[in-house]
């Protein structure tokens, strides 16, 4: 096992990804480098290696794909996931790496927003599209996480082995953000300086489409991990609606004692109905959230233990080697 495990997914970023490893490689000289190419086509692998990062590949497009190979294949005590474009200095990595480490941090994440990045960012909808993530995740789980859509985070091998990736692209860093937040698992800010890319790398982010898939994220979590708010709100909605149409129907029944818009009426029961089918689903749905939780803590404790006898193994095993050396 790993003290520190750099972990860089790449697709094509040969301009970078020298610079971007020699600059790791001394702030944390003890550290392994990963490189996971994502069928690159400009000899980013090549140059990686001959830098001396560990290089891997991952043949599913996504930037989900390769984090999910990534967190399976590699066992490290402690993870710092970068981006390969050298937009994130590396003066800040000793401090993430030192809160997973030594303050139990489950998640590092490492805050452009509240230092450079407004002023180095040239692509002003991703600004809009940053302050808005963070705005919306921050008001449905009920935190103050500073950065949501940041490629620079530090972790637990806690949290890289309890979590399942289920996105395939961009927006695996509000997954991850969301999970830590539903699992109460420990969640530190850093502030980190931010610097733009250099001429002739290009973003593979797209703003529009890969913006929707992230909002998309968002409101599919939130129904799956609370989903008594996320259904009651819907039935609410709906029941207002059913209101609207049914008053001026109810006020005509007692002034004439007749029903002129029967079918009208109709449609009212009906989305009634479904009011309170949509709020019962979600007091169902938070029932099994909430024994999904405890299981999750159950289970947590057990890995918890398990974790401990390996990573004992596992230096009694360097403990070994270093006396034969």
């Amino acid at each position: 096992m790993d003290k520190i495990a750099v972990l860089i997914p790449c697709y094509n970023e040969s301009k970078t990804i020298q610079k971007v490893i020699q600059d790791y490689q001394q702030a944390l000289p003890e550290a392994k480098i990963y490189v996971y190419d994502n069928n690159s086509t400009d000899n980013t692998d090549v140059l990686a290696r001959e830098a001396g990062a560990i290089v891997r590949y991952e043949r599913k497009q996504g930037k989900g794909q390769v984090i999910r190979s990534m967190f399976r294949d590699i066992d490290a005590q402690c993870y710092l996931m970068i981006d390969g474009d050298d937009t994130y200095p590396a003066e800040h990595a000793r401090e993430m790496v030192n809160l997973v480490l030594e303050k139990n941090s489950d998640m590092v994440v490492g805050d452009r927003l509240s230092s450079t990045y407004f002023t180095e960012n040239n692509r002003p909808f991703h600004n809009v599209g940053n302050k808005m993530v963070k705005g919306l995740i921050n008001f449905l789980f009920k935190n103050n996480i500073r950065d949501i859509m940041t490629g620079y985070r530090a972790f637990s091998y806690t949290f890289v082995k309890t979590f399942p990736v289920l996105s395939k692209g961009f927006e695996i860093e509000t997954e991850m953000t969301i999970y830590a937040l539903d699992k109460n698992l420990q969640v530190d800010n850093v502030i980190v300086t931010y610097r733009d890319r250099p001429d002739g790398s290009v973003s593979k982010l797209n703003t529009y489409s890969d913006g929707f898939k992230v909002l998309r994220t968002i409101f599919r979590l939130y129904k799956n991990y609370k989903p008594l708010p996320f259904f009651g709100v819907l039935a609410l909605i709906i029941a207002i609606i059913s209101t609207g149409f049914f008053i001026p129907i109810i006020i005509e029944f007692f002034m004439t004692g007749l029903v002129a818009k029967t079918p009208t009426l109709i449609v009212c029961g009906c989305l009634y109905l479904i009011a309170i089918h949509s709020f019962f689903g979600g007091l169902i749905l938070d029932v099994i959230i909430q024994k999904d939780r405890q299981r999750f803590e159950l289970d947590l404790n057990s890995f918890k233990n398990w974790q401990r006898l390996k990573m004992g193994q596992a230096e009694d095993n360097y403990n070994e080697t270093e006396n034969r050396i």
